[in-house]
């Protein structure tokens, strides 16, 4: 995927989130991620990156403190 690929795909999400609310979002962002995870052949290539953004919260959540 190209950059500018992305950027277009970034702001569809971000509209998409817009779109559904606050309360709808956790449910889109569970939809979509479970959508993209099945487009992998095994868990062992998903579950590294759910541990990386789980770090990079927990680094975020760190850093705001």
């Amino acid at each position: 995927m190209t950059d500018a690929e992305l950027d277009r795909s970034y702001s569809a999400l971000c509209e998409a989130l817009a779109q559904v609310g606050e309360v709808q979002a956790p449910l889109l962002l569970a939809m979509l991620s479970l959508s993209l995870m099945s487009r992998f052949e095994r868990a062992d290539q998903v579950l590294p990156l759910i541990a990386n953004a789980q770090k990079q919260c927990a680094a975020e959540a760190g850093d705001a403190a």
